[in-house]
């Protein structure tokens, strides 16, 4: 793949990522119970990042996502949440990836799960309790459903990129 094709085919990707957020924040609550529950739309896209491209490309994707999301639609709140979640989701996707001892859906979910869990952290650090880390029980069930969403859709939608050679 040329190198103005594959920043084609990444801008694209950020482009959806970013779609994948709005329409995320049009949906109604999943839970309204629970506040905070998504599906997380947007990691279909850093999952096949990671699987057809590099770690580097999905984490710039990420990124680029997070930071116009948070600009367009958020504040500095979202940024502190979204950067987080998404560093340790990514990281740690990215090193059972690499062991090849996981499945797409099973890289997905421990995704989902480590991205509940970078938020989670954070917002301990900014209430400044350890109580919130219980809420960490509910987003561990959200975030497995939520990496088996996301996990059957990359999969799918990896049957049909198929054609892009990386």
């Amino acid at each position: 793949m040329t190198k103005v094709r594959k920043l084609t085919f990444l801008g694209l990707a950020a482009a959806c990522a970013i779609i994948f957020s709005y329409v995320e924040m049009l949906l109604p609550p999943l839970w309204s119970a629970v506040p905070g529950i998504k599906v997380g739309l947007p990691n279909i896209v850093i999952l096949i990042l990671l699987y057809k491209f590099s770690v580097k490309d999905a984490a710039a994707v990420s990124l680029i996502r997070i930071f116009l999301v948070s600009l367009l639609f958020g504040n500095v709140m979202t940024l502190s949440y979204s950067l987080a979640g998404a560093a340790l989701s990514l990281g740690v996707m990215a090193v059972l990836k690499r062991t090849d001892r996981f499945s797409v859906m099973g890289v997905s979910i421990a995704g989902g799960v480590t991205h509940n869990l970078g938020q989670i952290l954070v917002a301990m650090l900014i209430m400044r309790t350890k109580e919130i880390g219980y809420y960490m029980i509910v987003l561990a069930v959200t975030g497995t459903l939520a990496g088996i969403a996301v996990g059957i859709a990359g999969t799918l939608l990896m049957k049909y990129l198929k054609k892009v050679k990386t």
